[in-house]
């Protein structure tokens, strides 16, 4: 069995998605329809632009969902579709372009919903107010303990769950930088502040989920055709309002990528195909299950082989 996971943040890179576009026609449309959808040309941000203006999450969650789409439609040019895996993920903007590859949402009410997103998780804190830090060598029950002593009166909260040795935690800056010394006091091999700029996944995201809630009750939310791994549950699910409510959630909530790894190897996953930018979450697939073999799709050499593997 096979589950195609799409990247999130963090994977962005100036040029991502331009052979893609140049090779496949069918590529080249997802970047025109998000073009049209958000009324600018994200494209020539994405293949020409400075990847400090690239980063800002209000562009970053578009452009990394419409690599990702330009992939997939790449993958149906030669004939593979999304129905070739068994369940669909994505890490934290990555579950909306599991969605969308799915059929859950169209891609230009995906692009539209991701700009929202990004807008509103931005404005929900000033700037340099927030921070993220990535805690490497210490398990998650450690490293919530480590945000939980750097809280103070401040927030500190466990984020993201990434694999058994890769925990980042959100919150406001100066609880975070705490946050650094306490981990490498409790042993960990590298404590780093991320380049993001907003506290993901954090209380202070209430204000952006109550825009979420607002913008999704807009859009049209079908079935996936594949059942979806939400990042909140870490188990699958396809009720169109269940979904609608847990993108909601995962503003706030933890992003349980570890455990939903571990549940889609419970359930029979042998393979994984990142399709889009970047390699990241083949990464933390081995990490947490050297089971699931992992395969990167994010160029047209990328998309020939796994056509070849997934056809054949």
């Amino acid at each position: 069995m096979r589950a195609f996971v799409f990247p999130g943040q963090g994977a962005q890179t100036i040029g991502m998605g331009k052979a893609l576009a140049d090779a496949y026609p069918e590529a080249q449309a997802v970047f025109d329809e998000v073009d049209e959808a958000l009324g600018e040309k994200l494209s020539d941000l994405i293949w020409n632009g400075d990847i400090a203006e690239l980063t800002l999450t209000a562009n970053a969650q578009p452009a990394l969902m419409a690599t990702s789409l330009a992939a997939m439609k790449a993958l149906e040019a030669e004939g593979v579709t999304i129905q070739a895996a068994s369940f669909v993920a994505g890490h934290s903007l990555g579950e909306y372009s599991a969605l969308a590859a799915s059929g859950a949402l169209s891609i230009a009410d995906t692009a539209r919903l991701l700009r929202i997103r990004g807008k509103a998780m931005q404005e929900a804190v000033p700037v340099g107010v927030g921070a993220m830090a990535a805690l490497l060598g210490l398990d998650f029950e450690t490293a919530k303990a480590v945000a939980e002593a750097a809280a103070g009166d401040e927030v500190c909260q466990a984020a993201n769950d990434n694999d058994p040795s890769q925990v980042v935690v959100s919150g406001h800056k100066a609880a975070v930088e705490r946050a650094l010394v306490i981990a490498k006091e409790k042993g960990a091999k590298r404590a780093m502040l991320l380049p993001v700029s907003a506290p993901f996944h954090s209380t202070l995201m209430q204000p952006a989920a109550e825009a979420m809630a607002e913008a999704l009750g807009e859009v049209e939310l079908n079935r996936p055709s594949v059942p979806l791994v939400a990042n909140v549950l870490a188990a699958s699910v396809d009720n169109p309002a269940t979904i609608r409510s847990l993108l909601v959630e995962q503003v706030t909530g933890s992003v349980r990528w570890r455990e939903s790894v571990m549940w889609l190897g419970e359930h029979g996953v042998t393979e994984a195909w990142e399709i889009g930018a970047g390699k990241a979450l083949s990464g933390m697939i081995k990490r947490i299950d050297r089971s699931i073999t992992s395969r990167a799709v994010g160029t047209p050499d990328d998309v020939k082989a796994a056509a070849e593997a997934l056809n054949g």
